[in-house]
């Protein structure tokens, strides 16, 4: 799962093909118009590295309350369509099922993204997490398939998340959505303040249970290009449906962390 807000991030690959004339003799043809021919310039990469105190996704802990080691790298084109890979450990799935041996959540991505004006832009794609791992006879993979809408308002950014099948290991449970409004805003000294509200929405038979609000609170600071950042999370998850070990997984947390981007 991705975290807080969105937030959430990938390993991707693409080859770019140039056509060119064959000859002298199409000398006389439309040239090629500039704008559609795709250059090397007009790809561009980011790795990212990030070391934090526990992993918590949607308010819910998904280490235990243990730490994580988070990566990923992205690929995007001036187009604005991008793809990535992003990967952390968990321990949710063998601490909710006995018999169950997943210990690795990956991510992968694609989408798109356009500018309407200076201040706002929109972003499409499908996200598939992936729970590799053994399950017991019977029981559901946590593997999840959702697409997303998301707009970008300067500071302020609403995103939609639907379940295109069951979700995070839940059966009959296609359709359920994640809704998520998060605000980043600088303060002082270089700090940034960071604020979200998010709500899932679970249907089937044990919707009730499964529902659930989350909200986050924290600041953010660039050290020479290592982020320092330290969050507040919470939410109403109920203690039927998020128990675990006697522990509620979204009960208040606190997270720190340090991560970089290449």
């Amino acid at each position: 799962m991705t975290s807080g807000f969105f937030r959430l991030s990938g390993i991707a690959a693409a080859l770019l093909l140039h056509l060119l004339p064959a000859s002298a003799q199409q000398s006389d043809a439309p040239a090629a118009d500039a704008a559609t021919v795709s250059t090397p310039s007009d790809w561009s990469s980011s790795a990212n590295l990030g070391l934090y105190s526990q992993y918590v996704f949607r308010g819910l802990t998904q280490t235990n309350e243990k730490p994580a080691l988070q990566g990923g790298f992205d690929l995007a084109h001036a187009s604005g369509l991008y793809a990535g890979l992003w990967a952390s450990n968990i321990s949710w799935i063998s601490d909710a099922t006995p018999g169950a041996s997943a210990s690795l959540e990956a991510d992968i991505y694609g989408g798109y993204k356009y500018t309407v004006s200076d201040w706002l832009g929109t972003d499409i794609g499908l996200l598939h997490y992936a729970y590799p791992g053994s399950y017991p006879a019977g029981s559901t993979k946590a593997d999840t398939n959702e697409l997303y809408f998301g707009l970008d308002a300067k500071w302020i950014t609403l995103r939609y998340s639907y379940a295109l099948g069951n979700t995070f290991g839940s059966p009959d449970t296609r359709g359920s959505s994640y809704i998520d409004l998060s605000a980043s805003q600088p303060l002082l000294a270089g700090i940034t303040g960071v604020a979200h509200l998010g709500r899932q929405r679970y249907t089937g038979p044990n919707a009730s249970n499964l529902s659930y609000t989350d909200w986050k609170l924290g600041l953010t600071r660039d050290f020479s290009g290592y982020v320092l950042a330290a969050y507040y999370t919470g939410s109403n998850a109920s203690d039927a449906g998020y128990t675990v070990k006697g522990i509620n997984l979204g009960r208040d947390h606190l997270v720190l962390s340090v991560s970089r981007t290449f």
